[in-house]
Formats: structure tokens, C-alpha cells, sequence
């Protein structure tokens, strides 16, 4: 029992006393003060002892209540608590029902979202999976059907190039075939400007390789390209047209992932422009589209051997390159003019070509001799007996020159995000041995006599006085390349001009000549070429072109030696008899386009002559004029029948209006202008060829 149960049953029984007492106090006093009758003996009242402990009995009782009670309520509250605590029990329990079902819900609505995304991603997946293997199942039979690049030993190695069958057809004969000798265009009095020619040909078919392998650090390369326009000692279109393969490229090259470039082998010079930056690649060089294999006049390119350097930046690039030189000579030796030695043939044995395309024997009478003879009359009489000499003279086929050093080139690029620029320049070397007592004339005559005088007129041939004689060559250029509209239409213009850089023209016109002491004079070139390009459809191309070479006149008259001349067979004045004379010219032409060249025979109003070293005709006189310059303005289309996974099948035509114009010579008579020189020419051609891949 507590304190305050205890406290409750005390304070419960202190007024049960208090009341007791007041009962009986009460009972007493009212006793005295009522008289009441006599009634009958009724029992004594309890007494206090006996109320005590009645009231300990009933408190005792009470007690027991109130412990029932209590008990009770003991019994209930824990009853209650039990309740409460089953109540909290369950409620917490019903809280992690609630809160597990709420999880399992949201994990149910997690892994719902989680398999709707799964599933979703699998639909992804298995159409992605299907357009995989549909798009590899097309890579692998576009690879077995139309295999790209071929895989060997971890290099790539990529085919190229086209197979053509083309056609062409001048007005005036060349014998060039497919190829314009734009240098070499008859002059309208030449017997083959009389006639046209036809040539079909196959021979610029192109096949090329291009051989790659990755490294860490950059890409190896080599590039392969040839065709079959070259011609060996046996070619020719009798009956199996046995044309030759020849080498266009043979490149070997390193490119590193820093913009460096190193090349090595024959390929494109470095001054043929670029469509972008500066590359060996053969799909970024900006040729002309025409058919003509000869390109066209005012282009400016080669290929030639050399060593290449070139660094590339985000726009533009810069190169430095060592190239094969050959020099181009062409002079006028008539007279005086002393023998230089600057190149040859190449020699037997070497890996140059030795052939020649032509000996012709040219006999001169270099004298007359007087014999007295009986004629059948039995007289005496004088007769002049000529005395004859033989010179061979050889055509070579190629003739190389002595070389110095290699020309140099540099050039920069630039693609600043609209077209493309580039300026370059080239510089070149040339040398030869001067021997100045070896003449023409003196070939002929030295070391004659004559008869009537007794004087040893020609000197004999001497190598005394040889010297040696250097120059330095060379021109700067550059072109533009503008998409006036993007995709539609591209024009641009390139040039180059300097001493000595014909050979750079797509003429190859002469690059030095000889002055009047037989040392080396150079000539002024200039190359220009207008282009423009049009795709009014996306398988149509058209184009125009027009340009043109130029090379300067470097004129110069030898007054020559009165000692040597021509011979003149005449009847001596003073002794009547034949005896040979020489007579020292007055001037000869030497240099390039000399105006004391004869030019008689340029015109087409020119007599004939017959040609006794082979059938046919050649124009009387001569015709010596050299060439000034060589125009063409061109023009054509190439369409593609099909461009696809299967290659390209594409016709073309193109038509040329070419001219070529030589330097003016001696006049016919006196007071007349010097004769010039010209040829013209329309050309067609066709051209229907397959490109692979």
C-alpha cells in the first residue's frame, strides 16, 4: 500500500471517530432536557469499544474495498496498460506494416520504374542491338562486295585511279597523240599544218596505291601512281600498241600527329598549288578537270624527284623542299658562236636513257679543188672538184643536264576560312665549260687551205681558252582559290614569273640560251592561268580555262671572225682559176628569238620542197622562228552516270582553242618588218572512264 492509500484510510477513519462522538454527546443532552414516558427497556447502546470496533470491522471492510478496488484498479490499469501497450504494440506494428508496406510500395514503384526502364532500355537495346548487326551486317557486305581500305600486317593499303578509253581529234597535225606539244604547235607553213589527225587512245588509264600504317606517334606512307603514256624502243600503233607503264609517283612519307611532314621519292613539286594547305595527297592537288593529259598552257607543275618538309598549322602551312633540276637550252649557234657543254644523253650502261631519236648525216662542201683535164677535144681545160666533209648530227631523245645543285623551294599556305592563297618561290643553278676555239664553222672549215693564196684561212678545232661559267635562276608565284558560291561555283588564278622557270610552264619553254661569248643567258619566263568551275547540278561539272606561257627574247648578233665563214665556190678574178674562198658573215643570230633568224618559210604562202630523208614535203627556205608564247583557252564538262558504293562512272568533253606565236625574224628584204610565226589549233576530245571507290 502506498502513501497516499495509507493517508486516504487514515483520514477515513479520523471521521468515522469524529462523528461516533458526536452522536453520542448529542443522544446525551437530549435526554436530559426531554421528560418522555416510560417506555419499554430497550437494550444498552453499543459502546465506544464496541463502535470502534464495529468501525474497524466496517474500516476493515472498506479496506478490503478499497484493496479490491485498488486491485481493481491495479488489475485494470495494468489491464489498460496491456491495452495501451498491445495498443502501441500494435500500433507500432500496424506504423511498420504501414511503413514496410509504404517501402514495399515504393520499392514496388522503384522496381516498377526500374523494370519499366529495363524494359524499356531492352527495347532500346534490341533495336539498337538490331540496327548493329543490321549496320555491320551491311559493313561486312559492303566490305566483301566493296571492300574500302585493305588490311595486311596492321597497314592499310587503298586502290585508286580510273580506266578510260578517250579520243581526240586536231584540226593540224602534232603527232602528239592524247598529249598537246603546246611548245611544238606546227607554224602555219609546216607541211603537217596541211593535214588534221585523229588519235583513239587508252593510254591515260591511271591505276595508284596508297600503302598506310598508324603508329603512336604519326602515320607512315607511300604513294604508287603510273599510267601508260610512256613508250619503250619498240612502241608503236602498227598493230599491238605496246605502250609502256611509267612512273607518275613513287613517294615514301612520315607525318606525325605534331603537323610535321616528311616526304621522299617522286611526286608533285611544291610549287603545284594545293586545295588546302600543303599535302602529297593526290586527291589534294589542284589539277585542271580537262582530258588533255598535257593539262593546259599557264599551268604551273611538275614531277620530279625530291625531299619535303612541311608543317602544318590550324590555317594554313608552310613547306621547304630540294627538287630534281633539269635545265632547258635552246639558242641559236649560227657563225661564231663557240661550243658550250651543258648536258648529254645519257650514258650507256647508267640508268639515264642513252637512246636517240635521230642521226642524220649532213655533208658539206667545205672547198673546191682545180684539176687540169684533157676534154674529148684534147684540150686542156679547169675544173672545180668540191671536197666534201661529213658531219653526223644526233637528235637525243632526252638530253640531261650537267646539274649544279638542286632546285629549292619554299612556300606558304593559307586558309584563313575563305578560299585558299598560296606565294612560293624557286631558286635554280646552272653551269658549263665554254670552249671557245670549237665552232660551227669551224667544225667545217678548220684547218683548210686556200689554193690560191695558200693561207690556212680556219683555224683547226683547239680546246684552248676553255672556261667555265655559272648563273643562279630562279621566280616567285602564287595563286587563289575562292568558292564564289559554296559548292556551285569556284574560280582562281595562278602565276609565276622569274629567270629561268620555264621549265615550270606547262610549255616547258627554254629556261637560258647563250649570248655572244657562248656563256649562259637566262630567260624571262611567265606562266598565268585563269580558272573557273561550275556544278549547275550535282552530277554535272563545267569549266574554263585560260592561260598561257610566255618566254622572253634574249637576241644577240655575232659579228663573228673575218677568218671564218661560209665557203663560197667561185672562179678565182685574178688567176681564172677554182679555188677555195671564204667569206666571214657580216652578223649571225645567236641567243633566243634572234631577229636575224630566217623565217622565210613560216607562212602558209611558203613554197614546198621535197624532203629526200623522208617521203613527203617540207616547206622551202627555212623557219627557224622560236617560240614567244602558247595560249589556249579550253573548256568542257564531265557528267556522272553513276557515283556510288560501286565507284564512278563519268563522260566527258572538252574543246581547245589553242595558239602558239614564235619571235619575229629577218625581213625578205630590206626595209620590210622581220617574218613572225604562228600556228592554231582546235581540239576535241572524249572521254568515257570508271573510277574506282
Amino acid at each position: 500500500m502506498n502513501l497516499q492509500s495509507k493517508t486516504a484510510i487514515a483520514v477515513v477513519l479520523a471521521a468515522g471517530l469524529l462523528t461516533a462522538g458526536s452522536m453520542a454527546q448529542d443522544t446525551t443532552q437530549t435526554a436530559k432536557k426531554h421528560t418522555v414516558a416510560k417506555k419499554a427497556k430497550t437494550p444498552p447502546p453499543p459502546t465506544v469499544q464496541e463502535q470502534i470496533k464495529a468501525l474497524r470491522e466496517e474500516l476493515e471492510g472498506q479496506e478490503g474495498q478499497i484493496n479490491g478496488l485498488k486491485s481493481d484498479l491495479a488489475a485494470r490499469d495494468a489491464q489498460l496498460k496491456q491495452i495501451a501497450a498491445d495498443a502501441q504494440a500494435a500500433a507500432e506494428k500496424a506504423q511498420a506494416a504501414a511503413s514496410a508496406q509504404q517501402q514495399a510500395v515504393t520499392e514496388n514503384a522503384a522496381a516498377v520504374t526500374t523494370l519499366q526502364a529495363t524494359v524499356t532500355d531492352l527495347k532500346g537495346n534490341q533495336a539498337s542491338l538490331a540496327s548493329t548487326v543490321s549496320d555491320e551486317t551491311g559493313k561486312m557486305k559492303k566490305a566483301l562486295e566493296s571492300p574500302g581500305p585493305l588490311h595486311y600486317k596492321g597497314i592499310t593499303l587503298t586502290p585508286y585511279g580510273f580506266v578510260n578509253g578517250e579520243s581526240v581529234y586536231r584540226t593540224h597535225a602534232t603527232g602528239g597523240e592524247l598529249a598537246t606539244p603546246f611548245s611544238a604547235i606546227p607554224y602555219e607553213g609546216a607541211d603537217s599544218y596541211l593535214l588534221s589527225e585523229t588519235y583513239l587512245s587508252g593510254r591515260q588509264s591511271r591505276p595508284g596505291l596508297i600503302v598506310e600504317g598508324k603508329t603512336g606517334w604519326g602515320t607512315l606512307r607511300a604513294i604508287i601512281e603510273g599510267d601508260f603514256l610512256g613508250s619503250g624502243t619498240t612502241s608503236n600503233g602498227n598493230q599491238s600498241n605496246s605502250y609502256v607503264f611509267r612512273q607518275r609517283i613513287a613517294l615514301a612519307e612520315v607525318e606525325t600527329s605534331s603537323g610535321w611532314t616528311f616526304s621522299g621519292g617522286q611526286g608533285w613539286t611544291l610549287a603545284v598549288e594545293n586545295l588546302k594547305g600543303i599535302s602529297t595527297a593526290p586527291t589534294n592537288i589542284a589539277l585542271p578537270s580537262q582530258i588533255d593529259p598535257n593539262y593546259v598552257t599557264g599551268l604551273v607543275w611538275a614531277r620530279e624527284d625530291g625531299f619535303r618538309v612541311t608543317r602544318s598549322f590550324k590555317n594554313g602551312a608552310f613547306g621547304i623542299s630540294a627538287e630534281n633540276p633539269q635545265v632547258l637550252y635552246t639558242t641559236s649557234l649560227a657563225g661564231n658562236t663557240p661550243y658550250a657543254v651543258l648536258g648529254s644523253a645519257g650514258v650507256n650502261g647508267g640508268l639515264l636513257n642513252a637512246a636517240i631519236s635521230a642521226c642524220s648525216p649532213s655533208t658539206s662542201i667545205v672547198n673546191y679543188t682545180n684539176q687540169t683535164v684533157t676534154d674529148s677535144n684534147g684540150d686542156k681545160v679547169n675544173i672545180a672538184v668540191p671536197v666534201y666533209k661529213t658531219v653526223n648530227s644526233c637528235a637525243n631523245l632526252a638530253n640531261i643536264s650537267f646539274n649544279q645543285a638542286p632546285d629549292m623551294l619554299v612556300k606558304a599556305a593559307f586558309d584563313p576560312g575563305f578560299g585558299h592563297y598560296e606565294i612560293f618561290g624557286i631558286a635554280r643553278f646552272a653551269h658549263e665549260t665554254i670552249y671557245p676555239g670549237e665552232t660551227t664553222n669551224g667544225n667545217l672549215y678548220g684547218g683548210l687551205t686556200d689554193i690560191v693564196s695558200g693561207a690556212t684561212v680556219a683555224p683547226a678545232l683547239s680546246s684552248a681558252g676553255a672556261i667555265s661559267n655559272s648563273i643562279v635562276l630562279g621566280g616567285a608565284g602564287g595563286s587563289l582559290r575562292l568558292p564564289v558560291i559554296k559548292d556551285k561555283l569556284t574560280v582562281g588564278a595562278k602565276g609565276l614569273f622569274g629567270p629561268g622557270v620555264g621549265r615550270y610552264g606547262n610549255s616547258t619553254l627554254s629556261d637560258v640560251t647563250a649570248n655572244s661569248s657562248g656563256a649562259l643567258e637566262p630567260i624571262h619566263n611567265l606562266s598565268g592561268l585563269l580558272t573557273a568551275e561550275a556544278h549547275p547540278a550535282p552530277r554535272l561539272l563545267v569549266y574554263v580555262y585560260y592561260g598561257g606561257d610566255y618566254a622572253g627574247r634574249e637576241d644577240f648578233a655575232n659579228s663573228g671572225a673575218t677568218t671564218l665563214g661560209a665557203p663560197k665556190a667561185a672562179q678565182n678574178a685574178t688567176s681564172g682559176l677554182w679555188g677555195g674562198t671564204w667569206k666571214a658573215p657580216a652578223a649571225a643570230a645567236v641567243g633566243y628569238g634572234s631577229r636575224l633568224l630566217n623565217n622565210s618559210a613560216c607562212t602558209e604562202t611558203a613554197n614546198p620542197g621535197y624532203n629526200g630523208s623522208s617521203t613527203g614535203y617540207y616547206p622551202g627556205g627555212s623557219c627557224g622562228a622560236q617560240t614567244r608564247d602558247t595560249q589556249e583557252l579550253t573548256g568542257g564538262y564531265w557528267y556522272d552516270i553513276y557515283k556510288g558504293d560501286r565507284g564512278r562512272l563519268r563522260q566527258g568533253l572538252q574543246y581547245g582553242y589553242a595558239v602558239r606565236e614564235g619571235w619575229s625574224g629577218a625581213p625578205l628584204s630590206t626595209g620590210t618588218p622581220g617574218i613572225g610565226a604562228k600556228g592554231v589549233e582546235n581540239m576535241f576530245w572524249t572521254s568515257f572512264r570508271y573510277y574506282l571507290p
